[in-house]
């Protein structure tokens, strides 16, 4: 059992970092396959993992970590505007306004961005990457982010880790 809490902790982690992999997926299948997991541990297992993947991303948009230099100047070099550039920038610029504005208000409010966060680390809308960087723009406390991450994410992969058991039981009947 301490192989498979192991593994689920891994790839949570990595999930968290590189999103290729399905790590609901991956936590169905393992508690389908082996229905004697702990499913509350198994949940905050998988929470740890995800949050600690996610705080990766929380720090380096505070600016706390700084990104390798070649991905560094990648994001950050001038580019000279081309046709295409342009009428990409038309085209979001009323998103990039409201991302504009929805930074200000959680920089004002900030215990609004507590609470999106927190929905997010529930839910996955708005996409729990994206309120993860946007955390760590606006400067939201660590504490916070790592507090109300946790708990988000563990009241998710907990009931996501006990579905398989209740849809099995529905089944029997």
């Amino acid at each position: 059992m301490v192989g498979w809490l192991l593994l689920s902790f891994g790839v949570a982690f990595g999930s968290a970092i590189l999103p290729v992999v399905s790590v609901e997926m991956f936590l169905i299948g393992l508690c389908a396959s082996q229905p004697t997991m702990p499913w509350l541990l198994l949940g905050a297992i998988v929470a740890a993992g995800q949050v600690g993947g996610k705080t990766l991303y929380y720090l380096a948009a505070k600016g706390t970590i700084k990104l390798p230099k070649p991905l560094h100047d990648r994001l950050h070099r001038e580019r000279p505007p081309t046709p295409r550039r342009e009428r990409w920038r038309a085209r979001t610029k009323k998103m990039r306004a409201r991302l504009d504005a929805l930074r200000e208000r959680c920089h004002r409010h900030p215990h609004w961005m507590a609470g999106t966060y927190g929905v997010s680390s529930i839910l996955g809308l708005p996409p729990y990457m994206a309120t993860s960087v946007l955390a760590g723009l606006v400067k939201m406390p660590l504490a916070s982010f790592l507090a109300t991450g946790f708990l988000g994410r563990w009241l998710r992969f907990s009931l996501l880790a006990a579905s398989p058991a209740l849809f099995a039981g529905w089944f029997h009947y």
